[in-house]
């Protein structure tokens, strides 16, 4: 049985004007029949949040919401939280502290309860800390800037739902190209991925890969160590990092990424069939201009002498007259 989706979102979701992510969600969940698990356990906020989402998945057609809330690790082995996720056709990480997320339920039966949710189909999805714990290695803290400076950040262990990986969220909007580019820098087998706010990695089993579709209004970057150089291993105390070869994606809404190849996915483009036919009608007039074009060029005797050979020859009709002196 193929693994379910993951939705790995960069923070900030539209939740009023243009929900799609979270509508997308849903549907993905099983629509009317979907039974969402929401932990809020990253979040500073009380049960606010948690009804936030209640309200909202409710609203989009979910049929049942339940919050799976662990605080301690001790918390995290409650078996009526894990029955909770087992039943869950969705789950739903929030935003909030990601260290705190991956410090309570990481290598509890909550958190096992959530890898197990992914092997059997079921959508596991987080925005903001919840998308950066999907990760195999997780950013924990750190500041932001474009350049990548040694000791910029700090690294934990994720879930592991997308393996050998690093992801990071409201990258463009925080400015945390550095930084993602720093933990690259230090180990290049990871491939670094930047989601957006309001944007959305949906990570889906395609022939044994994991493959990824860009949704929301900002786009996913992507960094590919694979064939870098780097000074990671000798640079001293925050000084900026030597990152050459490095392969950038910058991928808006649309963009398909296979994260096992670490190829762009090229896309076929769908022509409308009116569409085809102007196409089609342009292309002939465009072929007929050529050709006056180039005639232009020609003397006008040379142009009527291949008029000429091109008419076809003519016969003569029955009432022409004939020649005297010849048989008809």
């Amino acid at each position: 049985m193929p693994r379910g989706p993951l939705m790995i979102i960069g923070g900030a979701e539209d939740k009023v004007r243009k929900p799609t992510i979270l509508k997308h969600f849903v549907a993905l969940s099983g629509g009317r029949d979907a039974r969402i698990a929401v932990i809020p356990t990253a979040s500073s906020l009380g049960r606010e949040v948690v009804d936030v989402y209640d309200a909202l998945f409710t609203k989009f057609g979910a049929a049942r919401v339940d919050a799976v809330r662990p605080e301690t690790r001790d918390e995290a082995h409650d078996p009526a939280l894990v029955k909770a996720l087992d039943e869950a056709t969705g789950v739903f990480m929030t935003g909030g502290n990601q260290l705190k997320l991956s410090a309570v339920v990481g290598g509890t039966p909550v958190g096992e309860a959530i890898l197990r949710a992914h092997e059997r189909g079921a959508v596991v999805a987080g925005t903001s800390a919840g998308a950066s714990i999907q990760s195999s290695h997780m950013v924990a803290f750190g500041v932001g800037g474009s350049t990548p400076k040694q000791r910029m950040t700090q690294v934990a262990a994720g879930l592991g739902l997308v393996p050998t990986t690093v992801i990071d969220q409201h990258f463009d909007q925080r400015n945390r190209y550095g930084r993602l580019l720093m933990i690259v820098a230090q180990s290049p087998q990871l491939l670094g991925i930047g989601v957006d706010e309001d944007t959305c990695g949906l990570v889906e089993d395609v022939d044994g890969d994991a493959v990824m579709r860009v949704l929301g209004k900002g786009a996913v970057t992507v960094f590919d160590g694979a064939r870098m150089v780097s000074n990671a291993h000798e640079a001293k105390r925050s000084s900026p990092l030597l990152a050459s070869g490095v392969v950038f994606h910058v991928m808006p809404e649309g963009s398909v990424f296979n994260l096992t190849t670490r190829q762009l996915v090229p896309q076929q483009t769908d022509v409308d069939p009116d569409d085809a036919v102007e196409l089609a009608e342009a292309s002939r007039d465009l072929r007929q201009l050529a050709r006056d074009i180039a005639a232009a060029d020609a003397a006008p005797a040379a142009i009527r002498r291949r008029l000429k050979l091109r008419r076809p020859p003519t016969r003569p009709s029955d009432d022409t007259p004939t020649p005297q002196g010849e048989e008809a």
